[in-house]
């Protein structure tokens, strides 16, 4: 009797693990992993590892090409960088380029934002010329605006030299040549955050404006006081994405000078990352300078996602 029952449990346990089994595979995680797996396992290799293997090799004292020695793993690389001058000031010019290149984006932005939210004739064309150069890769921004700062030849110094001005050296002259690229990646833009912030304001009810004209309040104070706290949000995801371009300037400035070496007074650590590591074929010592702009890039992106995280959109 007992030998009876233990077999029909037995029996029981199989059938009711063959039907959970049998569930899991017709669920839909298990059915869509064909689609999803494959290349989330690529990119986990080809970015996550990438990110690991670069973390493990600024811990070596590698340099030239060879085989990498992992009996000793220090953390002198990243001390070596952190007493280097030339990385102080690839440091203070990275963050100088990523606040103001950041702010004033944002603040110009939301100010044409402003003005095209207004109803006027050729406004859908005014906000076309200023998005356009949005458009254009680093490569050829780059090319336009090398054109552009020439001290002989240049536009800019051309009107300048109307007004009496001597022609400026703006990529030149280290005390000009980080505003000058500043200006150009400003100039390309520009017109996101426009968009980004026009968006924001069509959003909002025109009714809140309506009624805050009724009680008497100005254009000026309306937006400042009604409006513009409303555009938290656009401004937020507006930020983040400006920050990630300013971190990715390394393309606009090697396809400004064809090299690792940008013009005086604008190397960043993504330039000087990449000097060392294949100019002066310091493998580690380059490793750890990209391990510190990637934890300044995860500075720049953990609030954004703690703020998605605090809004239940993540």
């Amino acid at each position: 009797m007992a030998t009876h029952e233990a077999t029909g449990e037995s029996v029981a346990d199989s059938v009711g693990w063959r039907t959970k089994l049998r569930y899991v595979l017709n669920g839909d995680f298990v059915r869509s992993l064909p689609y999803w797996g494959i290349p989330f396992v690529i990119m986990g290799i080809a970015v996550y590892g990438g990110i690991g293997y670069n973390i493990a090799i600024s811990l070596t004292d590698t340099a030239g090409i060879g085989p990498v020695d992992w009996s000793s793993l220090d953390l002198e690389m990243y001390s070596q960088a952190l007493s280097e001058p030339s990385v102080h000031r690839a440091a203070v010019n990275t963050f100088v380029l990523l606040v103001a290149f950041t702010a004033i984006c944002l603040v110009l932005g939301l100010f044409l934002a402003v003005l095209l939210d207004r109803q006027f004739r050729f406004k859908e064309q005014i906000q076309m010329i200023y998005l356009l150069p949005m458009s254009l890769s680093f490569v050829v921004t780059a090319k336009l605006w090398v054109w552009m700062y020439d001290a002989e030849f240049g536009v800019i110094n051309v009107v300048l030299g109307l007004f009496g001005i001597d022609p400026i050296n703006f990529l030149g002259n280290p005390s000009f040549s980080l505003a000058a690229i500043i200006f150009a990646l400003i100039w390309q833009f520009s017109g996101y955050t426009m968009i980004v912030y026009l968006a924001g304001l069509r959003s909002i009810p025109g009714s809140q404006f309506e009624a805050a004209q009724i009680d008497g309040a100005s254009t000026v104070r309306i937006y400042l006081r009604v409006i513009i706290p409303q555009l938290k949000a656009a401004s937020v995801s507006a930020a983040v994405v400006l920050m990630v371009f300013a971190l990715k300037t390394f393309t606009f400035l090697y396809a400004l000078t064809g090299g690792y070496t940008p013009p005086k007074g604008t190397d960043i650590l993504a330039t000087l990352m990449m000097r060392e590591a294949f100019n002066n074929v310091q493998w580690a010592y380059g490793a750890a300078i990209a391990t510190m702009l990637l934890i300044m890039a995860l500075g720049v992106i953990s609030p954004y996602l703690y703020y998605q995280h605090k809004q239940g959109s993540l």
